[in-house]
């Protein structure tokens, strides 16, 4: 199991939460929801679909799954023991998903 946090840390405010964001993800959608309770996630914070246009999914789940973590939680997080990335790591895990998603389905057709 991989769990992965990047270090996109951009400064927003959400809901009464200001800080800087970044994206907790994992290998699978179950390890990243475990990973994330045993962090004090809630499961409603888990951003399960892309914001724009159509994607290729996961176990039904959009490729981009993720939780945003503030700063805090970016540090538990790598206490835990997930593996700290930058930001273009993180996006070549969603391109890998992606493909590993044309991959497959391209074999159903």
């Amino acid at each position: 199991m991989s769990v992965y946090v990047d270090n996109f840390r951009v400064p927003a405010t959400v809901g009464k939460v200001r800080g800087r964001w970044s994206h907790l993800t994992a290998d699978t959608p179950v390890e990243l929801h475990a990973f994330a309770e045993r962090i004090g996630l809630r499961r409603a914070w888990f951003q399960p679909r892309c914001t724009s246009g159509p994607c290729p999914a996961v176990d039904g789940v959009c490729v981009h799954f993720h939780y945003d973590v503030v700063d805090a939680k970016r540090k538990a997080a790598v206490t835990r023991g997930a593996h700290p990335i930058d930001l273009r790591a993180f996006g070549a895990i969603i391109s890998a998903r992606r493909a590993a998603y044309r991959k497959e389905t391209s074999h159903h057709e």
